[in-house]
């Protein structure tokens, strides 16, 4: 999205975007924020319990394996150095006590976090598919709206947009490891809530461990 000091905000098509004030900033951060850390509870729930989030009917596909070594070390290093800080600090307790709890929150984060992405995974089933990204984005697909599927390897640098205007198609890239691997596109634009706003996509490119699987199951529904 672009910007001019002298007129609206517009996007990458040149459309004109209403600019918004600093507080409906503020706020929206605020509410995403505070839904992230809500589920953030629930996939924990969901992960202790094995009731992972799929449709009825619905075979999921898993897109966490590729950064899975990384949180798991994260979430290490985060627990070792709450220890080491814990014992750094133990004799003062006015010190100590806002450190344990920012430190104790830190790591249920970090467990959230995986566990949304473990939770919540991608489903093909009778109604559609189902296009998560942890905890955040979850959209839902009706087989009405799906033109087509491909099994296609992309890989792209994190820099990049979420969203580009690739071969004239809007596309919404949820990367895992940079990359993605299968790509639905769309009957027609379709309007969906993204964790920054709305937005009008064409395409959609997504990371699956098992894209054989994944096109596979689609056939079943769509032939």
């Amino acid at each position: 999205m672009t910007a001019t000091a002298a007129g609206p905000a517009t996007d990458d098509r040149g459309r004109t975007r209403p600019r918004r004030r600093w507080w409906q900033v503020v706020l929206a951060l605020a509410r995403r924020a505070f839904w992230l850390e809500i589920r953030s509870y629930q996939s924990i729930y969901r992960w202790l319990f094995r009731r992972p989030r799929v449709p009825t009917g619905a075979v999921p596909f898993s897109y966490h394996q590729p950064v899975l070594a990384i949180l798991i070390v994260l979430l290490v290093v985060s627990v070792v150095e709450l220890v080491v800080v814990d014992l750094i600090v133990h004799r003062w307790a006015s010190v100590r006590i806002p450190l344990l709890v920012v430190g104790l929150w830190g790591v249920v984060w970090m467990v959230g976090l995986l566990c949304g992405m473990i939770c919540r995974p991608h489903a093909v089933g009778p109604e559609g598919i189902r296009v998560r990204s942890g905890s955040e984005i979850d959209l839902s697909v009706p087989w009405d709206d799906v033109h087509a599927v491909t099994r296609r390897k992309r890989v792209r640098k994190d820099k990049e947009p979420k969203i580009t205007d690739d071969g004239g198609m809007r596309t919404l890239h949820l990367r895992i490891g940079e990359e993605t691997t299968i790509e639905i596109t769309l009957e027609r634009p379709i309007e969906f809530r993204l964790p920054h706003g709305r937005e009008t996509v064409e395409r959609i490119a997504l990371y699956v461990e098992d894209p054989g699987g994944f096109m596979d199951e689609v056939r079943r529904h769509i032939g």
